[in-house]
């Protein structure tokens, strides 16, 4: 069997001869709890497999990644099932090889998690209404303003006329001017803050359909005619919400890419267009998807 025809964990045991004893301690460890290991940092491993630091990063160069994080996504992509999610805090001792490795695990089991739990009916249901669309609609405060103008920007590509309003009495002026073809993407970690709530009831009441990327049970989800639900806790009256911040980002891209895909045909001929009127001979232009989204890059 071929190198490439291995999974990550079969390539850890194929390597074993290859590493020094410490390193063949961190892989033993690695093979007999491969999903323990995705959510410890680098301290708590080299704890319990008995080794140094340097060690563990050391086997994770052996194996051709990067550094920790990076293993742990390549073995975490080879599991199957659901991956155990576990928060690792951040603590003021924390040196910086442990404070990064822990900001990115968290983020990548949040991901991991909002991978498995989301509603694909939902998703689906949401990128055909952006998909028909006659304009969109972005609110969100505070932090997930940044959100809703990373949408803006993504729609507007997907020649979508698209518009991001970041501060209250905008969203309740705005809302007020939709009709029955447009829609709006509400986004908010809570999904509880009252002017924006306000704001959704308006362009419900002028007809339009609204989209909340919230909390499942808040009451934004409730009001929503389609909710993705991001079910991710954090504190944000007292902290910067970080973690949900990335998974709403991470849907909006999903959107995009749904909204790229389902609108291909219509991309092509903008694109013909515009490649006529620049007379470029570039080959990958030819794709109507891959100026828009990088998930099509080879």
């Amino acid at each position: 069997m071929t190198t490439a025809a291995l999974t990550f964990e079969e390539r850890v045991a194929d390597r074993l001869a290859q590493m020094s004893p410490a390193e063949q301690r961190v892989a033993h460890f690695v093979l007999g709890s491969p999903r323990a290991i995705l959510t410890d940092p680098v301290a708590d491993i080299a704890r319990n497999v008995g080794v140094s630091q340097p060690t563990v990063i050391r086997f994770c160069r052996t194996m051709g990644c990067q550094g920790l994080a990076d293993f742990k996504l390549k073995l975490a992509s080879g599991l199957t099932g659901t991956i155990p999610v576990q928060h690792s805090q951040v603590r003021l001792g924390d040196g910086v090889p442990d404070l990064s490795a822990k900001v990115m695990d968290n983020t990548v089991s949040a991901i991991l998690k909002l991978r498995d739990n989301l509603d694909t009916d939902a998703l689906d249901q949401a990128i055909e209404l952006l998909r028909r669309a006659q304009r969109v609609e972005l609110y969100g405060l505070g932090n997930s303003s940044v959100v809703a103008l990373d949408g803006q920007h993504k729609f507007v590509r997907c020649r979508i006329p698209a518009i991001a309003h970041s501060e209250p009495n905008a969203q309740a002026l705005a809302a007020e001017l939709l009709g029955k073809d447009d829609v709006v993407i509400a986004v908010s970690s809570s999904g509880r803050s009252p002017d924006l709530l306000t704001a959704v009831d308006l362009a419900l009441e002028a007809g339009a359909t609204v989209i909340a990327i919230t909390a499942g049970k808040s009451p934004l989800a409730k009001k929503a005619t389609v909710t993705l639900a991001v079910d991710h806790v954090e504190e944000s009256s007292t902290y910067i919400a970080m973690i949900s911040r990335i998974l709403h980002l991470l849907l909006i891209d999903v959107l995009a890419v749904g909204i790229a895909i389902r609108r291909a045909d219509s991309l092509r001929e903008i694109g013909k267009r515009k490649r006529s009127a620049e007379r470029s001979q570039s080959d990958e232009a030819e794709s109507p998807l891959s100026t828009l989204i990088s998930h099509t890059s080879r």
